[in-house]
């Protein structure tokens, strides 16, 4: 029975707030009602019944005064436009303000009609009328948050989350305001998270504030909370709180952030208000989770040295390449020449120019760096300013299985755009490495180095005998030194080449995910961020550099993997060890045994103190290897390979007999 008069209470509510508004003369009808009502219970209060009775039409002909009084103060503050589902603390204090007028007005009448002997205008006593419209003004106010309570109630339904916010600033603030508004509910606001030591009693909004370091799985438990929503202005601590993250997923709640597109515009401690009116919550995935700090950089000074300059990148429509192309576009370059030999990601590129950037100038063309000639052609005919080289091959296992290819695309190709660079007057060459060029353990990494020491060696060169080199420049164009800028950085997130798609879709398969050594750790760094960070270590960098990204705290993959199980919400997939792959090492290093580094313009980039190479020599090494590679003979690739970086040991390879041998 109890049920049912529950239901039809709530498919009431439901039917009325379905309605759009109430038009505003209902309003106003209730808030008449309620000053009339008042003023009846409060001359009752004063005079009790008898009394009342006898003075019953005096009474009424002055309530009705003051009811048109009333009406005359709600038509000056507009009390009775507001929508009262949505009321707010300023409706409330409107109204409080209206019924202050009321009550110097009605002093005034009742004053008035005193002096003019008309008692029947005059039937309450000053005490009795600022008592009246005090009572008046708690249950406008009463009324105005039932109503917003009961449409709270209403639209909560069973897919509704009972959630706790965590941050207490304006960002956890502004996050609770917004689920509280959001139709229909998807959450329903049940207290805070600090990571502040807090009092038991103290509440906001009128929910409780906890501590992170509280029972929080009890409280979870008790409350019955289904997920955590995490604050803008909280994201980078939340990151690396792995242990609330573990306490909140092992209770088995699921965690938001906002802004799935971007992170929140933060200033002075406050979010910007155009990011507050879109904020958007997406459950995490385990990228969201990963222990990182914040990183900020000037692209205002990037976009200045950009801007109007035209701008060729290799690899386009690879993961850092096409992250590249979309943050060059957006600084209005005079025009963008993008080469990829894949055509399906090329041609994804080629509509995203279209569609995000329609008034860039973008060439989209298939073509391979290897081929020289063609190559040639477009340099001569585009004449880059800047030229961004994200083209490599970057599988350890396919390379290890391939190493002439890995030599003939990444070192041949590496060298025949650099050299065009130089022919053709680029202002600035900047390559992107890999931290798997550093001691490195396998054939990708070691051509990475390789391409890291030719064109450190080719920028020496160039300052000691620019005359040497072969130009073709156009008219009017001044031959100046093109500089060599290298980055190297490790694992992005979300790249085609990521373990984190693999896993994803061996979770969904039923497990179990495979991972090849219990101890295998890696460095994880946002896209957007890398390519941030090359942008402005290539715009800033004055040639010659290698540039060495600070990638922040490693990460176990066994415990990614982990991590991706819980918050799938899988309970029966295990996770297997296989054992390194050919050419794998535990763990990357962006320094070798022989490097150190010093401070650059960035607090997260640092620049590699390396040894210098003659160009001549590299020029004859380089010479010699792809001779060698044209011949397919793997060994032998190989083995000059490790001629030219010593430091280079094969680890879990067929090539280690190589290694035996010295």
């Amino acid at each position: 029975m109890e049920l049912t008069m529950g239901s039809a209470f709530k498919n009431l509510l439901q039917w009325y707030f379905s309605k759009r508004t109430l038009p505003y003369w209902c309003v106003l009808i209730a808030d008449c009602f309620i000053v009339f009502f008042s003023g009846v219970l409060t001359y009752w209060l004063f005079n009790k019944t008898m009394i009342m009775i006898e003075h019953r039409f005096d009474v009424l002909y002055t309530l009705v005064v003051y009811v048109v009084l009333s009406m005359l103060s709600a038509r000056v503050f507009s009390t009775y436009s507001g929508i009262l589902r949505y009321s707010s603390f300023v409706d409330l204090l409107h109204v409080a303000y209206a019924n202050l007028l009321t009550i110097v007005l009605a002093l005034i009448v009742s004053f008035t009609a005193r002096s003019l002997g008309w008692f029947e205008f005059s039937a309450l006593t000053k005490t009795e009328t600022v008592t009246m419209f005090f009572l008046s003004t708690l249950l406008m106010g009463a009324l105005r948050v039932l109503i917003k309570a009961l449409y709270d109630v209403s639209t909560l339904n069973k897919l509704t989350r009972r959630a706790l916010v965590y941050g207490t600033l304006s960002g956890g603030i502004g996050l609770a305001k917004y689920i509280q508004s959001q139709r229909p509910r998807h959450f329903s606001l049940e207290g805070f998270i600090t990571h502040e030591k807090t009092s038991s009693d103290i509440r906001l909004m009128g929910k409780h504030i906890y501590s992170d370091k509280d029972d929080l799985a009890t409280i979870i438990r008790e409350k019955r909370i289904s997920a955590v929503l995490v604050s803008p202005l909280r994201l980078s601590e939340f990151r690396n709180n792995q242990e609330l993250q573990n306490v909140i997923i092992n209770a088995g709640c699921k965690i938001y952030m906002v802004q799935a597109a971007r992170e929140a515009s933060i200033k002075d401690g406050q979010i910007a208000a155009d990011d507050m009116s879109s904020m958007q919550l997406k459950e995490v995935s385990v990228e969201d989770l990963l222990p990182r700090q914040e990183i900020h950089v000037d692209m205002a000074s990037v976009g200045k040295q950009l801007r109007g300059r035209r701008i060729l990148i290799t690899g386009a429509a690879g993961s850092i390449g096409s992250e590249i192309v979309r943050q060059t576009a957006q600084f209005q370059p005079a025009s963008m020449m993008l080469i990829d030999q894949a055509e399906t990601p090329e041609h994804d590129v080629q509509l995203m120019m279209q569609n995000e950037y329609p008034d860039v100038n973008a060439t989209t063309l298939v073509a391979d760096i290897c081929d020289k000639k063609r190559m040639d052609y477009v340099f001569r005919s585009f004449r880059p300013d800047y030229v961004f080289h994200a083209a490599a091959y970057k599988h350890v296992p396919m390379m290890e299985d391939n190493p002439s290819e890995a030599v003939l695309n990444n070192i041949r190709g590496t060298k025949y755009i650099a050299d065009l660079s130089v022919k053709y007057g680029v202002s600035k060459f900047v390559m992107v490495s890999t931290d798997k060029a550093v001691n490195p353990t396998n054939v990708m990494g070691c051509s990475k180095r390789i391409c890291e020491i030719y064109v450190q060696s080719l920028d020496a060169a160039q300052k000691m005998n620019p005359s040497a080199f072969e130009r073709s420049l156009a008219d009017g164009q001044k031959a100046v030194n093109c500089q060599f800028v290298t980055t190297r950085f490790g694992n992005v997130l979300g790249s085609s080449g990521s373990v984190i798609p693999l896993f994803r879709k061996q979770i969904l398969e039923g497990g179990p995910v495979t991972v090849t050594h219990p101890d295998i750790i890696r460095y994880f760094m946002l896209i957007p961020e890398a390519c941030q960070l090359v942008l402005e270590a290539g715009t800033k960098g004055n040639g010659g550099e290698i540039f060495v990204f600070d990638m922040g705290k490693p990460v176990r993959i066994a415990d990614l993997a982990r991590r991706m199980i819980q918050l799938s919400g899988a309970t029966d997939v295990e996770v297997k060890f296989t054992g390194l792959r050919s050419g794998e090492k535990l763990y990357e290093e962006v320094l070798s045994d022989m490097e150190n580094t010093k401070p650059s313009f960035h607090e997260k980039i640092r620049i590699a103190e390396v040894r210098q190479y003659n160009y001549e020599q590299v020029c004859k090494e380089i010479d010699e290897l792809v001779d060698i590679a044209r011949r397919y003979d793997n060994m032998e690739t190989v083995r000059k390979m490790k001629q030219i970086v010593p430091e280079y040991k094969s680890n879990n390879s067929i090539y280690e007999q190589l290694d035996a041998k010295k």
